[in-house]
């Protein structure tokens, strides 16, 4: 080899080098961003599973609350706001501007009264008496309890008057101030107040809208894919048809949204901001993957299969879904699995059919209106209130992990039951 093709093989060498260490580049810095990503939601999401409480002492007088016996219909239709904010007022009872009682009386969360309702149903036997509650407190305080609002910061910039702060002091001096484990954000709905909102509604709603998507789609899909690829003839109208379910898997989600609107809602009136239809779109959309997933796995099994199993005098429907089938599960589980996380991320075409709207119950089916765990994280991520950041974030936590275990199930299904010919 000459002069010249040594430096060629050097430029070679050289240009290889130069891709090995582009390539490391481009894998830290996409590591260094997702890290980034995740050490922000971690961080900031953490402390929404964890709710501020206030101990308070509450006399559970009978006049105060308007009832004369513990039966269970008399407590619901007691009045305990009352005697939740004269709790309050007796640890302070040196404030009697009435201000300041307004004040004191905003320390504790809008569901206060509630928690102390449901404490007396428990037990029904401490009406009359005095009940030490750890009552939740208002949003702000919480966020100051948890150094998300810092206490050196002006008054006007911290959103906390000098003097809740100095009555927040003496209850942390005096033990009645601490921090529980928020059961409430994974077992609740959504509320306009963020110390009382959970995601338990929107994961139900997602529940229901991935139920519907599967059941329409997976088996659907699969039909399809089979009749492509064993059954349909290979002439012009069979390559336009495979053509368009190409294109489809590459259509923006929002168009499908539009779909739904105006032919599940507009033209079949279908209820609104309900699973079903949520689900619906969602199928349409996850169609394309399955199929395609599909026919991909029914190609990587072998023609000897088919032509084994015809050979002992199976039909060929017989050997597609006795023996072909079978063995391309594996794959066409993965693929329904990729598509159906797909569509638990998908907020677009739930905007366009409504389950946008603020829902507080927990819908009980597919028919009742409901959120979903995307729509609610952009709805919460929209909001002013400083408590509802963290819940944000919280909501991505529990998306991502509910995105982990389908991706981790559709790996797992993959090594699992996957054959190499």
């Amino acid at each position: 080899m000459g002069e010249n093709g040594n430096k060629r093989l050097l430029k070679r060498k050289r240009a290889e080098i130069r891709f090995q260490w582009i390539g490391r580049f481009a894998i830290f810095a996409s590591g260094c961003a997702l890290l980034i990503l995740l050490t922000t939601i971690l961080s900031t999401g953490t402390t929404a599973f964890f709710r501020t409480k206030m101990l308070v002492d509450v006399q559970l007088d009978k006049e105060a609350i308007g009832i004369t016996s513990a039966s269970r219909e008399q407590v619901l239709q007691g009045d305990y706001y009352s005697i939740t904010k004269q709790a309050i007022y007796n640890l302070f009872p040196a404030v009697t501007d009435r201000s300041d009682r307004r004040d004191l009386s905003s320390m504790l969360s809008s569901g206060a009264p509630d928690e102390v309702r449901d404490y007396l149903l428990e037990n029904p036997s401490s009406l009359g008496k005095v009940a030490s509650l750890w009552l939740t407190a208002e949003s702000n305080l919480d966020q100051l309890h948890k150094g998300n609002i810092k206490k050196e910061l002006d008054e006007v910039h911290r959103g906390i008057s000098n003097r809740v702060v100095s009555w927040y002091d003496f209850l942390l001096r005096e033990g009645r101030i601490k921090s529980f484990f928020n059961i409430g954000f994974l077992s609740s709905g959504d509320s306009r107040n963020p110390e009382q909102a959970g995601v338990w509604g929107a994961i139900v709603g997602s529940f229901y809208s991935l139920l519907v998507c599967f059941l329409i789609s997976f088996p659907m899909g699969i039909a399809a894919a089979i009749y492509l690829e064993e059954f349909a003839p290979k002439n012009r109208i069979t390559e336009i048809i495979e053509v368009n379910i190409n294109n489809l898997a590459a259509v923006p989600s929002i168009i499908f949204g539009l779909l739904g609107l105006a032919i599940l809602l507009n033209t079949f009136e279908l209820p609104r901001s309900t699973p079903l239809v949520g689900g619906i779109v969602l199928a349409l959309m996850t169609l394309p993957t399955i199929i395609i997933a599909c026919r991909a796995s029914l190609k990587a099994v072998p023609d000897s299969i088919r032509q084994g199993a015809m050979a002992m005098g199976a039909s060929k429907t017989q050997a597609i879904f006795h023996h072909v089938l079978p063995l391309a599960m594996p794959g066409t589980l993965t693929g329904t699995i990729i598509g159906l996380a797909q569509a638990l991320g998908e907020t677009a075409p739930l905007l366009m059919i409504g389950m946008v709207a603020f829902i507080v119950d927990v819908p009980k089916s597919p028919m009742e209106p409901s959120a979903s765990l995307p729509v609610q994280i952009y709805l919460w991520a929209e909001s002013a209130e400083r408590g509802f950041v963290e819940k944000t974030s919280a909501a991505i936590m529990v998306i991502l992990a509910f995105l982990l275990l389908m991706n981790a199930a559709a790996v797992f299904l993959r090594t699992r039951f996957e054959r190499r010919w």
